[in-house]
């Protein structure tokens, strides 16, 4: 293992997690509702996954960014809450080197991924509501097939500098990371070297990726309400917001945890170290954990699909 003495110069070949470090008796009464979300997490969007691959009904445009959206839910609830619960049970807390520079890739560029999926997704309810008689000739299976394309390409490429630029700084001494995760600025002050390169690039670019998604969905929710404020027929204007309601409470979740995240951190002198630690693990957690709960309740659709899927195995 390497040592944890400030002032060895022999490089880091593993880091170690130390989570929450001023209350470290939290992890006990945490690792259960942790464990249980978890567990929610991965059956609900496991079922969903399941449901719409098994039910022709549902191999629409729509599902099947739905069906992303769960697969990057899960990617990210593996990378992260297993270690977080592995820390918690057994007190394993040393990392690899090349494993947390893994896990700060996936944590960053998925997170990314998943911000971009929201918004294609908005551009399919504009579309669906604003040109209703253009939509199966402009959302097609064609169309969502490139939209992943785009959606895994755009944030891998412009996130992996994040993790590369962490990678090559010089790890000469300290390997404590006072986290649960290999976030990058956690990982960023152990390094013996200036790291203001690294901060600036994941500023920048994770504000530009976010911040341009989040106006184009402004944007198309902007223009979907015009459009449904127009209707005059009796109903049709509820008719049109339900099919959005699901969407909009998923991006609700997402864009409010996301704002804590980063106004704790700038608040940090504030907040303590321990509060922006578990709210970080619960980014990771709750919306993987509520965004198929929300959507299997909410869309008619997907509920007839699950009990089909009961009533084959009776």
């Amino acid at each position: 293992m390497a040592s944890t003495s400030n002032h060895s110069t022999a490089p880091v070949s593993e880091f170690l997690l130390i989570c929450f470090p001023n209350y470290q008796g939290w992890q006990h009464w945490l690792s259960l509702p942790l464990s249980l979300l978890f567990l929610l997490a991965m059956g609900a969007n496991a079922t969903l996954l399941i449901t719409i691959w098994l039910e022709v009904s549902l191999h629409e445009p729509m599902y099947y960014l739905l069906s992303l959206l769960s697969l990057l839910d899960m990617v990210l609830c593996l990378t992260v809450i297993p270690k977080v619960l592995v820390i918690f049970w057994f007190d394993l807390r040393s990392i690899s080197f090349s494993a947390c520079f893994l896990q700060m890739f996936i944590m960053n560029s998925f997170l990314a991924m998943e911000s971009c999926t929201f918004m294609v997704m908005a551009y399919d309810r504009y579309v669906a509501i604003c040109h209703p008689l253009q939509y199966p000739s402009i959302i097609t299976d064609q169309f969502v097939a490139k939209a992943s394309v785009f959606i895994m390409a755009r944030n891998a490429l412009l996130l992996s500098p994040v993790p590369i630029l962490s990678a090559r700084l010089r790890y000469c001494g300290k390997n404590v990371i006072e986290n649960c995760i290999c976030a990058n600025l956690s990982v960023s002050r152990l390094s013996c070297d200036n790291f203001t390169l690294n901060r600036i690039y994941q500023f920048v670019a994770g504000w530009t990726l976010l911040g341009s998604d989040f106006i184009l969905i402004f944007l198309s929710y902007t223009f979907i309400l015009r459009a449904v404020l127009r209707f005059k027929a009796e109903g049709a204007a509820a008719k049109a917001l339900s099919t959005c309601g699901s969407h909009f409470i998923l991006i609700l979740f997402f864009s409010t945890i996301l704002l804590v995240v980063v106004l704790t951190d700038v608040s940090r002198k504030k907040v303590p170290m321990d509060i922006l630690i578990l709210l970080n693990v619960l980014h990771h957690l709750i919306p993987p954990a509520l965004n198929p709960v929300v959507y299997g309740f909410r869309t008619k659709e997907l509920k007839q699909g699950f009990q089909k899927l009961l009533q084959r195995r009776r």
